[in-house]
């Protein structure tokens, strides 16, 4: 799966789904570590890649409404490390393709997952 990392995740989690057969950018690696969410979700409109993110925004629709894109899951962890973001995001993404999240806006905490279909 084509996936774009928000900021905020480690290089770390980038490497360990990659060695999943990912294919992952990571917002710090395209110049967008301090960049707003609105360039971050359109970097990865623009490469087509499925965006990962723990920010709340993405969601809240008078911050940043989504109309079309790849697909974007925000998710609920704590503590925010790598083992946590993979125990959730992996099983996520098992078996499905970039399709399956055009334009859903997936939620994802241990244990439940919910998906909001966002545009057309």
């Amino acid at each position: 799966m084509r996936l774009f990392l928000d900021q905020m995740f480690r290089v770390e989690l980038a490497e360990r789904l990659r060695a999943e057969g990912h294919d992952v950018v990571r917002a710090s690696e395209v110049d967008l570590s301090r960049a707003d969410d609105a360039d971050i979700l359109a970097q990865a409109i623009s490469q087509q890649r499925v965006l990962v993110t723990l920010d709340g925004h993405f969601g809240d629709w008078a911050v940043l409404p989504l109309t079309s894109h790849c697909g974007v899951i925000r998710l609920r962890i704590h503590p925010t490390t790598t083992d946590h973001a993979l125990r959730v995001l992996l099983p996520l993404v098992a078996g499905r393709t970039e399709k399956d999240f055009h334009n859903q806006l997936v939620i994802a905490s241990p244990g439940r997952v919910r998906w909001i279909r966002t545009a057309g």
